[in-house]
């Protein structure tokens, strides 16, 4: 059995990434049954938090321009539930280390291509706008404090711009 505390967190970016109108662009993952949650990924080496955010969004979603409203203050760390120590994120990490954005949508909804651009696997197969109050009533599985947290500062930074 592996020890959690003998792990490191691995860097992470998050994108709560919002449309005109205020709504979240939320996804459902292909991997979890029914588990939603916001574009995020892993830091490269020598790229940055921002460029991080900006790549992760295009993997994920193909959309290529969004504008970055802010950031939630500081990093999040989170840890991986006990049944995937060792599983999950190659087996090398206890959990990750966050920096979160938001990013408003600058391309219309036909740019958001589940397939990403291409480089790497689909993680998601359905996408959704919700409204900020309405996210928590989405399955956010062992993630839902960390969205708890963080969704009403994000949402804050992205009122209607209608």
């Amino acid at each position: 059995m592996i020890d959690p505390a003998t792990l490191p967190y691995r860097p992470n970016v998050g994108i709560m990434l919002f449309n005109r109108e205020g709504a979240l662009f939320l996804a459902r993952r292909t991997d979890l049954r029914d588990v939603w949650q916001c574009p995020q990924g892993g830091i490269d080496e020598n790229e940055s938090p921002e460029e991080a955010a900006h790549r992760e969004l295009r993997e994920e979603t193909g959309l290529r321009h969004a504008t970055l409203l802010g950031s939630y203050p500081g990093w999040l760390p989170y840890d991986l539930p006990a049944h995937l120590i060792g599983k999950a994120l190659g087996g090398r990490y206890r959990g990750q280390t966050q920096r979160w954005f938001a990013m408003r949508m600058v391309e219309p909804d036909s740019a958001i291509n589940l397939a990403g651009d291409g480089t790497e696997p689909a993680e998601f197969d359905r996408w959704e706008w919700v409204r900020p109050q309405d996210v928590t009533t989405y399955n956010l599985g062992f993630k839902r404090p960390l969205y708890e947290q963080i969704l009403p500062a994000l949402a804050a930074l992205a009122p209607p711009a209608v």
